[in-house]
């Protein structure tokens, strides 16, 4: 009985990886390999030096310039320490 239990997940597992690899060459051929989200450029925060995404940043102007923050309080501090 465990050995035709075996052999079916076997089967299965192979099946299974063939599916697989039939799949990629249908997806190389067709071109539908990049699937991976468009890479984002980070900014520096100027208080403390951590990388962070604009989209995802606090941020305030300079002139023309828009500088980013990764928080609240490195944005303040940066405010502060202009005045």
């Amino acid at each position: 009985m465990i050995l035709i239990a075996l052999r079916i997940v076997l089967v299965v597992l192979v099946v299974r990886a063939l599916w697989r690899l039939f799949n990629g060459v249908l997806d190389g051929y067709a071109g539908r390999r990049n699937l991976a989200p468009p890479a984002t450029k980070l900014v520096r925060d100027p208080v403390c030096g951590t990388f962070i995404a604009p989209g995802r940043a606090h941020a305030a102007r300079q002139g023309d310039q828009t500088l980013y923050f990764c928080s609240e309080h490195c944005r303040r501090t940066w405010l502060g320490g202009r005045a």
